[in-house]
């Protein structure tokens, strides 16, 4: 089987590869595993040193990177890529590990040395998505290396260059290329790998479907988890917003990456008293956008990665309008509309009986709702079947901190939205999945608890 990269820029084959045989992946699993130890035996600076010099080329790499994303999956080249989040994240648990990996210790006395260690599972298996391939990757891949797992990354057939150039990176640095592996495999041999508990630790993001997949293939083997899958996150502007500063940083968070975002907005709640004023202000945002060929510089909106992502946001935007939305971005702005190349939009006239504000749509459009009270407010942001982000704008720490504890979500912005803090545990909740990544939780989500009583002879 091969898998092959068809870029969304004019639908040509960019890169292809063939997948491991059932055999061969056995085989690296194994190689893995045979190393792993010896990697965890090294001392813990060691192992951060060599992660942040696989971290640095990375970053001696970007001006070819930059170009390959935008054939690979779209994203226009005048953002300069994602080294910036990428080197943020690694650097932040590098600095934290030596306090997140500490042991916890009881007793030290005459009679007993008591203390809780953090040890690695062994190999992890990381699944990356291909929409922020190099961020979401590193998530994991940073700290289960530095925890002292082995690593064995199976990056999205859409960005398949990724794994090679992460790869590349970090084994010049001087990690062993046992260690930290870059394969491609087919669904199948991934659910077979699973079952046969080959890995101690699979972290997966991407599709809802997907994750039931890891699950259903983890089934019975107690192998550790962690999903993060879809989202439909909410804005709420409040009526002492700064309306500026809510309009551009929403909108934003909705079009970026041709709304192709984990955490992107994808519906928008305004108090009354400000909604005119934000529709408006959001609609000139947006019909200043280009939309084109993500290697020009002048563009600011690519295509989506695929023609069928576009269809799908497509046939929401339809089934909408047919239900009375009202959509407000004049399609003559954007000639290059069709295939993978989508066209933004913004609905209002929307209401949750639509499938555009209830399913994910992981594309450039959204939906703004007026709402009366945070009552109203906090009700429309908790009826959903996901729950991973939630932004909130108002000039009251105190309130928005109420209605966060209200939202069933897993971080609450105030005044910002669509960014990671690896200070944070990035975690969700219901259909967006389980676990925690970054932060200290991440790397106890990457470990497990080893409990040490040692009982001295006394005479």
């Amino acid at each position: 089987m091969t898998i092959r990269c068809i870029s969304p820029i004019d639908g040509s084959v960019y890169a292809e590869r063939e997948v491991l045989s059932g055999t061969k992946a056995r085989q690296a699993v194994a190689r893995a595993k045979l190393v792993q130890s010896e990697w965890a035996a090294r001392p813990l600076e060691e192992r951060v040193a060599l992660v942040l010099g696989g971290v640095a080329r990375i970053g001696e790499m970007n001006s070819e990177i930059v170009p390959e994303l935008a054939w690979q999956m779209g994203r226009p080249v005048r953002y300069g890529g994602e080294f910036g989040g990428f080197d943020e994240r690694a650097s932040y648990m590098a600095k934290i590990a030596g306090e997140a990996l500490a042991p916890i210790e009881l007793e030290d006395s005459e009679e007993s040395t008591r203390y809780i260690k953090r040890v690695p599972h062994g190999v992890v298996l990381v699944v990356a998505p291909w929409n922020y391939p190099y961020m979401t990757a590193i998530n994991t891949v940073a700290p289960a290396l530095i925890a002292g797992n082995a690593v064995v990354m199976k990056h999205a057939s859409q960005t398949p260059l990724v794994g090679e150039r992460m790869a590349q990176a970090f084994h010049t640095a001087g990690v062993p290329e046992e260690v930290f592996q870059n394969v491609y495999l087919d669904h199948q041999t991934t659910s077979e790998l699973i079952s046969e508990r080959a890995f101690g630790f699979v972290n997966f993001t991407g599709s809802v479907a997907g994750g039931r997949a890891m699950e259903a293939a983890a089934s019975g083997t107690f192998t550790g988890l962690g999903l993060e899958l879809g989202g439909k996150d909410p804005g709420y502007a409040m009526e002492d917003a700064d309306l500026s500063a809510a309009v551009d940083t929403l909108i934003d968070g909705a079009m970026f990456n041709s709304g192709q975002c984990c955490c992107g907005i994808e519906r928008i709640y305004v108090d009354e008293s400000l909604f005119d004023a934000f529709v408006e202000k959001a609609v000139g945002i947006v019909s200043t956008y280009k939309l084109g060929n993500p290697l020009d510089m002048e563009t600011t909106l690519g295509p989506m990665a695929q023609a069928r992502f576009a269809d799908e946001v497509r046939a929401q935007t339809e089934e909408a309008v047919a239900a009375g939305a009202k959509a407000w971005i004049d399609r003559a702005l954007f000639p290059s509309d069709g295939g993978a190349y989508l066209m933004p939009q913004i609905l209002t006239n929307v209401d949750h009986s639509m499938r555009v504000m209830r399913e994910e749509s992981f594309g450039p459009i959204v939906g703004i709702m007026p709402v009366n009270n945070d009552a109203e407010a906090i009700n429309l942001m908790n009826d959903s079947d996901y729950g991973l982000t939630a932004s909130l704008w108002t000039q009251d720490i105190l309130r928005a901190e109420r209605i966060a504890d209200q939202i069933e979500t897993g971080t609450v912005f105030m005044n910002r939205a669509d960014y990671l803090d690896p200070g944070l545990c990035w975690t969700g909740c219901k259909d967006t999945g389980r676990g925690g990544g970054l932060s200290v939780i991440g790397y106890q989500n990457l470990t497990r608890p080893k409990s040490y009583h040692l009982k001295k002879v006394t005479a």
